[in-house]
């Protein structure tokens, strides 16, 4: 595992996180695996992952409590931890401490490495402001409930630099990716943060998944390539090239990806991609944006729909439809399933 900088923190950060929001699942009720979980988190942290990120509503409540009962037996102790302040329940200042006690009761500890606002954009700023939550957060930070202040962010460029000089924050997670350059914080919010010293997390680095899985019009770019990489394995590296990242997360949700993934980090590095490698993503990024209907990472913070629509499930079929699907036979399943899913959506509305 490499390391790299984390901001103006006294400490180094393993190159990639384990994101805990795509923890494995079974059922009809999709509840976590918590078995094959609490395996798979301790793999990657065996395999030297030192930052694991998790939040309220993640897996509706399941992943800080299986997140919790992962780094017992010694495992607390090998990572840097962090949750978030879930902004939509959040309706007085007394909020605060109501959520942080249960989220450190979840996750059996004493104590959070990083503590972040989740998800700001204007409005919930607005909330960190009117419910003088900064100073909620420091008083918990000098009763040693947490070490570190963050925010996790999806809104514009202004507004992320708006928050980024509010205050004199520890680290900031944005959403960013090799398609995702100019959407929500962008790269300059991106350099903005890391100038001014402050970690700076990515997620959603496939964008949702779609990285990994490229149309047949991406995979002939990728194959022209003057080096051999997998899809995700080029998605990963875009980001590790790049010295403002301290970290990035993934959501992994089998042990296959967990190795693949930290193989990929063991060989990630700052200014390592050549000129033509970064044609090479530029060209693919060009490619699938042409491809994509809508911008959705199927994060689910615009669930549950009042009418009951699952949003990100049909904007996943319209963009699933748009880039078809070649190859192999379980691509081919795949794409049957959408196609049908696609005609039912369709028909109904």
């Amino acid at each position: 595992m490499k390391y790299r900088k984390m901001g103006s923190l006294p400490w180094e950060v393993s190159a990639l996180g384990f994101g805990c929001m795509r923890l494995p699942t079974s059922g009809l009720l999709h509840k976590v695996n918590e078995k094959y979980a609490i395996e798979i988190i301790r793999y990657g942290i065996d395999r030297g992952i030192n930052y694991v990120d998790t939040a309220w509503p993640y897996h509706l409540g399941q992943s800080e409590t299986v997140l919790g009962k992962a780094l017992k037996d010694g495992y607390r102790g090998k990572v840097h931890l962090a949750t978030k302040l879930p902004m939509f329940l959040i309706r007085k200042e007394e909020d605060f401490d109501k959520y942080l006690n249960q989220q450190l009761s979840r996750l059996q500890t004493d104590c959070l490495d990083i503590y972040l606002f989740h998800m700001l954009n204007q409005v919930y700023f607005d909330k960190v402001r009117r419910f003088n939550l900064i100073s909620r957060m420091e008083r918990a930070r000098e009763q040693g409930k947490i070490k570190h202040i963050g925010f996790s962010f999806h809104d514009t460029l202004p507004v992320f630099k708006e928050i980024i000089d509010f205050y004199n924050w520890d680290m900031t997670q944005i959403q960013y990716n090799y398609m995702d350059t100019s959407i929500q914080a962008t790269t300059a919010g991106l350099q903005y943060a890391a100038e001014k010293g402050i970690a700076v997390v990515i997620m959603e680095p496939l964008k949702g998944g779609q990285l990994a899985n490229p149309p047949s019009e991406v995979n002939t770019i990728l194959k022209s390539a003057p080096v051999s990489r997998t899809p995700v394995d080029w998605a990963l590296q875009f980001l590790w090239n790049r010295p403002e990242v301290s970290c990035v997360l993934s959501g992994m949700g089998n042990k296959k990806m967990v190795e693949e993934n930290c193989n990929s980090a063991d060989t990630s590095g700052i200014g390592l991609l050549s000129s033509s490698e970064n044609r090479i993503i530029e060209e693919v990024a060009q490619t699938y944006r042409k491809k994509v209907i809508v911008p959705c990472t199927g994060c689910r913070y615009c669930m549950p729909c009042p009418s009951g629509v699952d949003i990100p499930q049909n904007f996943a079929l319209l963009n699933n439809k748009s880039f078809g699907s070649e190859g192999k036979f379980s691509s081919r399943i795949i794409q049957w399933i959408v196609t049908r899913n696609y005609k039912r959506l369709a028909k109904n509305n």
